[in-house]
């Protein structure tokens, strides 16, 4: 994959409404952009360790045995509805984002994101390609620039009465978005695509 393409997709995949982006718009809404720039640390931090640990723990064991990647594939997959459901249901950010919005938080939130999943395999180069720490040091700028945007939307929401009253439709989008990613996922875990 040339640099680019990696842009492009990490881009993108990072940009898609999430847990993690959720919790990063509510702090901006709630808190300002300025009070929640710790956030953003946190975030690039759960990352970081999902993203190797799956890479270093679990790569070793789905490369000999195709299964355990496919019953990877379909748990990620059970989230991502899971993680779907709630958005449409509730469908704002004050009900989806209930309790405060702490580093622990979003910090355990990004570990748990199947997002790192689909970076660890998919994003990221081979662990024998040349272009690994390039592309991982790209990505680690990358997080917090597209967190950033996340902490500046909320903020706006919040400056803007009559995007407020639109957050609905916003997080039923975004839970779309995530069935979407869900039935990539699940389709590739069975083998189907």
């Amino acid at each position: 994959m040339d640099m680019l393409t990696f842009v492009t997709a990490a881009a993108s995949l990072l940009a898609t409404p999430g847990p993690t982006n959720t919790l990063l718009a509510a702090s901006g809404a709630s808190r300002g952009v300025r009070r929640s720039l710790p956030l953003l640390a946190a975030e690039l931090a759960g990352y970081g360790l999902a993203i190797a640990t799956l890479r270093l723990a679990l790569g070793p064991l789905i490369a000999k045995s195709p299964a355990l990647g496919a019953g990877l594939g379909l748990a990620v997959t059970l989230y991502l509805l899971h993680v779907a459901a709630t958005l449409w249901r509730r469908g704002a950010a004050e009900d989806v984002c209930a309790g405060p919005i702490t580093f622990a938080r979003v910090f355990t939130t990004t570990l748990l994101n199947p997002k790192a999943l689909i970076l660890a395999f998919t994003v990221l180069p081979a662990p024998t390609d040349a272009a690994l720490f390039s592309s991982a040091a790209l990505l680690a700028a990358l997080i917090p620039v597209l967190g950033g945007s996340w902490l500046a939307m909320g903020a706006l929401v919040r400056q803007n009465g009559a995007l407020a009253a639109r957050g609905g439709v916003v997080y039923r989008f975004s839970a779309l978005v995530l069935v979407g990613f869900a039935a990539m996922i699940g389709t590739h875990a069975l083998g189907i695509a």
